[in-house]
């Protein structure tokens, strides 16, 4: 059997291998490794080679820190954003940088609060009275 090139998707469309991966694993044990790579357009040695290959320094880290950004966010009521988050981290002794908190936040699905309310100006009246059109505007396409 030969391995066909991924053409289901269209370009820059094909989810990260990680991701290809993880759905894998969520169902391998129903269909299979084969069948489920085979139908992904995946090959199977890029599978195993995914799951043979140690964790990176940073995935752990992220781990690490995502449970400290949600405590942070939990001890604030839900409110605190990335900045403040930074910050709280920061003075707490956690070294990482605003934008790594940002991303961690985004995978986590969490954002703070927002400041203000929104403001709604016009709202149109449709029984109120049209000015006249006082330079006889045409407002019929050409064609």
């Amino acid at each position: 059997m030969r391995f066909r090139p991924a053409t289901r998707f269209r370009a820059g469309a094909r989810p990260a291998t990680a991701t290809i991966v993880e759905f894998i694993d969520d169902h391998r044990e129903s269909f299979g490794v084969e069948p489920v790579c085979r139908e992904l357009e995946i090959a199977p040695s890029t599978y195993y080679a995914a799951v043979s290959r140690p964790r990176s320094a940073r995935s752990i880290r992220d781990d690490e820190l995502k449970s400290e950004i949600r405590r942070v966010f939990e001890e604030n009521y839900g409110v605190y954003g990335a900045r403040k988050i930074w910050r709280q981290l920061g003075r707490e002794g956690i070294d990482v940088a605003r934008c790594t908190v940002e991303r961690l936040m985004r995978e986590l699905r969490i954002s703070g609060a927002v400041r203000g309310r929104t403001r709604r100006t016009t709202v149109a009246d449709p029984s109120a009275r049209r000015p006249p059109d006082l330079v006889n505007r045409d407002f019929t396409g050409i064609e």
